[in-house]
């Protein structure tokens, strides 16, 4: 492990050390209403979200303090991405993975921050989804740098990132036909958390195993890539019913005004 490694491993260590101390604080504490209308995931249940709520909530003061602006954070966002993709292209796996985890942060507080100072606006929301993606992009770009010498790491890579863009697209067709969908077990968060998570843990992991460097991430990506295309699929399938259900049945059309003469 390099020395960016490793003090990327500890500082993540030190981050989960405090689940101990929310565990304890947290009781009898009401849960952040945020999280309790998110539904419930694999990966990310509500403690856990309610967890991570509380360790950035400091910060959250401190930048509604400031008054800063929501789209610093969508553009703090991409800034990550670009960074993660450099680092993973450099190969420095641990530096990455913080990255790749601080953009979702970034994009934790935009959302947060615009609903606390009131300026939640449409231009916002697109804005925001939009550059996610760009984020995402600049990240798996990086990924299928540093992946380019095994052809399955690279056919992870494009999975991955591939089925991400499906997941956010079936969620965005089917909102502009009006059905609002968001289930599936790989969305952005568990995306984004192991991703990261697998970045941090590689380097360490691997080399006690004897296992050649990146066979852990590689097989994490191949996940993400299978399971986000299972979400795409999912979603598609959903949406595609419930309009199905508000499609009028064959030969009737749909009533316009006052039937009566």
């Amino acid at each position: 492990m390099t020395r960016a490694e490793t003090l990327a491993l500890l500082a993540a260590i030190l981050l989960l050390a405090t689940m101990p101390v929310y565990a304890v604080v947290a009781r009898g504490r009401p849960r952040d209403p945020e999280v309790v209308r998110r539904p419930r995931t694999v990966l990310l249940g509500h403690w856990v979200r309610d967890w991570l709520m509380w360790a950035i909530s400091p910060l959250e003061r401190l930048f509604l303090a400031l008054r800063l602006s929501p789209s610093v954070f969508n553009w703090a966002g991409v800034g990550f991405g670009i960074a993660a993709g450099v680092a993973y292209a450099w190969g420095d796996l641990g530096p990455a993975g913080w990255l790749v985890l601080l953009g979702g942060a970034a994009d934790i507080f935009d959302g947060r921050i615009a609903r606390a100072r009131g300026l939640v606006s449409r231009s916002g929301a697109f804005l925001d989804s939009t550059l996610d993606r760009f984020a995402e992009t600049f990240a798996y770009a990086g990924v299928a740098v540093w992946a380019r010498a095994s052809t399955l790491g690279e056919l992870a890579s494009v999975l991955a990132l591939g089925g991400s863009l499906l997941v956010s697209y079936a969620r965005a067709r089917g909102e502009g036909l009006g059905v609002r969908y968001q289930g599936g077990i790989m969305q952005r968060a568990e995306r984004l958390v192991l991703l990261g998570l697998a970045s941090l843990l590689d380097p360490g992991i691997t080399s006690s195993a004897g296992w050649p460097p990146g066979r852990l991430l590689v097989g994490v990506l191949a996940v993400i890539g299978v399971a986000s295309l299972a979400t795409a699929l999912h979603r598609t399938l959903a949406i595609a019913r419930a309009l199905d259900q508000e499609e009028p049945p064959p030969g009737r059309s749909q009533p316009h005004g006052d039937p009566t003469p």
